[in-house]
């Protein structure tokens, strides 16, 4: 075969993959898009909220960073935002060509109602993103299932230990491990990986259970809000599956 023939079969293929990615793209935004209308939410392809700008340590990583196909509202009495995020990281091969890798997710926050130290709980095995900042230390907790399965950050250690009481490391060893948490001052990032539209409930719901289990002995030192009704007694639980 000739070698033009060859460059234009190549520059095919790449046209045709690019093309797939983008309808990838716009179908996934409609899909979104149809997904909050459904409940009630409003929708944006882009960020109107400069979400990045939260102090979340999720939201520092990489060489460049943003949020897309942004919705909020209110979930069972619990206003939220989610949206699509990504960071990419880029490398060089000493040879001078520079490459980016892209990481996804699917990242929802909340206003809790208090304003809280910040704490991370992320996943055991995805890498200590966090370990790089300067002031935050790994906190092992009596449960060992609890210990394999999250990573525990924050500056305050009694603190950490004040909100995540048993009852709240009971409920989030239930969620198997799927998410990521991290409260910072009023608000509550939960994230997992880029999920598809109709996946995205049991993301909103950890989100709302989160605050449910926030401890009373929290909400009495931290509380913004009006205080809620005593949940000392176990609650029922909404799945989160």
């Amino acid at each position: 075969m000739a070698p033009i023939a060859i460059f234009i079969l190549i520059l095919a293929g790449v046209a045709a993959a690019g093309y797939l990615a983008w309808r990838a793209k716009q179908k996934r935004r409609q899909d979104l898009a149809a997904f909050a209308l459904q409940r009630g939410f409003e929708f944006a392809a882009s960020d109107p909220f400069g979400l990045i700008g939260y102090g979340f340590h999720l939201f520092q990583l990489g060489d460049g960073r943003g949020c897309e196909n942004v919705m909020w509202g209110t979930w069972q009495n619990l206003t939220v935002k989610e949206a699509d995020y990504w960071y990419y990281t880029e490398s060089s091969d000493g040879k001078g060509h520079r490459s980016r890798t892209y990481h996804h997710f699917s990242v929802a926050l909340a206003e809790m109602g208090c304003t809280l130290p910040d704490v991370t709980v992320e996943r055991e095995g995805v890498g200590s993103w966090v370990a790089g900042h300067l002031g935050f230390h790994d906190i092992e907790f009596e449960s060992e299932q609890f210990n394999r399965m999250f990573n525990v950050k924050a500056q305050d250690r009694e603190f950490a230990f004040k909100l995540l009481d048993a009852r709240m490391i009971n409920w989030m060893q239930s969620t198997g491990g799927q998410f990521g948490f991290e409260v910072n001052g009023p608000s509550l990032l939960v994230w997992s990986n880029r999920r598809r539209p109709g996946d995205l409930i049991p993301l909103l719901g950890c989100a709302k259970l989160f605050c449910d289990h926030i401890p009373r002995l929290v909400w009495n030192e931290y509380g913004t809000a009006p205080a809620r009704p005593d949940d000392s007694a176990a609650t029922e639980e909404r799945s989160t599956s």
